[in-house]
């Protein structure tokens, strides 16, 4: 990257780091619930800004979309659940908008498989954690989203991975109201895995969009 190009850009995703971590160790803090909110919303919320300015084109305002919805039902999900859910389904389907249109042109047979397992293991999973329909419903769409991503042409060892991180995440946020107690796991891995999906994700669409634009 560019010397300018650090210093332009690098900043919103040190700020993102920043705020993450912040997040993450002051989230048991009484500094006061709106603070927490907003810095929870940061997060993610500067990786929108990141893509925004560094992703070419539609795709670029979509995975910028990703980010930007992903980063309100962030802070929403610390009001209301089922509303942050339902902004999370959103920003899947921006997601599976974005990977539709960048489909890996040859996928092998594993590759297709994996992505079966994906559609269907991560609302099955979900149904096992939680038994609550509504939050198998979510995860239907969830899974529809890392599939996609899988098959599409970005990375996969970036954006697949990704993408099964935030399902990972997502599995043990619904372990908290299922049958079976996985704590403390939930408390201390549901951000820092969900995050590093995120940025693994917006990091690996945005360098491979700018790997095809003509430099300037």
């Amino acid at each position: 990257m560019p010397k300018r190009a650090l210093i332009e850009h690098r900043p919103y995703l040190l700020a993102s780091l920043a705020s993450a971590v912040a997040f993450y160790f002051l989230s048991d803090n009484p500094i006061g619930g709106v603070w927490l909110i907003l810095l929870k919303g940061a997060g993610v919320g500067l990786l929108a800004l990141y893509a925004l300015r560094r992703a070419p084109g539609l795709d670029g305002k979509l995975i910028a979309g990703v980010m930007a919805f992903s980063a309100i039902a962030d802070m929403v999900l610390e009001i209301d659940f089922e509303l942050g859910g339902i902004l999370f389904v959103l920003s899947h389907l921006i997601a599976v908008t974005l990977y539709a249109r960048n489909r890996r042109e040859s996928t092998s047979a594993s590759q297709k498989g994996l992505a079966v397992a994906l559609l269907i293991g991560t609302p099955l999973i979900a149904w096992f954690l939680s038994s609550a329909t509504l939050i198998v419903i979510y995860a239907a769409w969830l899974g529809v989203m890392a599939a996609s991503a899988w098959i599409s042409r970005f990375p996969r060892y970036r954006v697949g991975i990704g993408a099964v991180l935030f399902i990972i995440s997502d599995w043990l946020i619904f372990s908290r109201i299922g049958p079976f107690d996985l704590s403390p796991l939930p408390d201390l891995l549901v951000w820092p895995l969900y995050y590093a999906g995120q940025v693994m994700i917006v990091t690996g669409v945005v360098q491979t969009l700018r790997g095809e634009t003509p430099a300037r």
